[in-house]
């Protein structure tokens, strides 16, 4: 694991239990688009929606599994930077990176329907069945209603009694939220009631350094396949998607 120093904070006066931290296997590799940035990763419908950044090259895609074909795909303005995707029913929401602007687009379409607004940057997005929950960077993630997008409620998280800071990319698997943490290989599993990381997922090593590209190319992307309770993780300029299976 890289050194925990790159994602704690301030050591409290008193400290939780520590989180657990948790291994994986690889079980698949799958092919994956080496030009796409991404910065949101969601399965649904038999394969990934994904939302990519960069300024002149963010998109929204439908991409399909396992062949890693983009069979749909609508690009963003070239001033707007592509940032966290959502599944809300029969919308698709995407955050923008500076932009304080989330788009909401069809589902099946890809049709632009609407937009909002939020003061912060946005990061990554998912969504519980209830709120939307999102994070800008910082150590706080923000419960959004989705259908008005203001926000409901903050919650801080912390590691070991300690924030962690850069949140980005989201899931929400059985209950709790996985969150990558922004050049670092690892995944906290964080319990939405009280902001506790419960569980750490160290994936050092999960993409052969042949296949890096440079500082960019790091860990963000969560999928959860609740049918058959398969993960997928991915990355940014990454050429390949991996399903794991977590070893306890």
């Amino acid at each position: 694991m890289r050194s925990g120093r790159e994602i704690r904070g301030d050591a409290p006066p008193s400290a939780p239990a520590p989180a657990r931290l948790l291994g994986y296997e690889v079980v698949a590799t799958y092919p994956h688009d080496e030009e796409a940035f991404l910065q949101g990763l969601i399965w649904q419908d038999g394969g990934f929606y994904e939302s990519t950044g960069q300024y002149g090259k963010s998109s929204l895609r439908r991409v399909e599994f396992p062949s890693g074909k983009v069979v749909k795909k609508v690009d963003l303005a070239p001033d707007l930077f592509g940032e966290g995707l959502a599944l809300v029913g029969d919308r698709l929401i995407q955050l923008t990176w500076t932009s304080n602007r989330g788009l909401v687009y069809d589902r099946e379409t890809f049709k632009l329907v609407g937009d909002f607004s939020y003061k912060t940057e946005g990061w990554g997005l998912t969504y519980d069945g209830t709120n939307l929950i999102m994070s800008d960077g910082s150590s706080t993630l923000t419960f959004l209603d989705p259908q008005t997008f203001k926000p409901v409620r903050q919650l801080p998280v912390r590691l070991d009694g300690r924030p962690v800071y850069n949140l980005n990319e989201l899931e929400f698997i059985e209950g709790e939220i996985w969150a990558n943490v922004w050049q670092t290989d690892n995944i906290l599993q964080i319990d939405p009631a009280t902001g506790r990381v419960v569980s750490l997922l160290d994936l050092e090593g999960i993409l052969k350094p042949s296949n890096r590209k440079g500082g960019e190319d790091v860990l963000n992307g969560i999928a959860y396949d609740a049918g058959q309770k398969r993960i997928f993780v991915c990355g940014k300029l990454w050429p390949s998607i991996f399903e794991i299976r977590i070893k306890r």
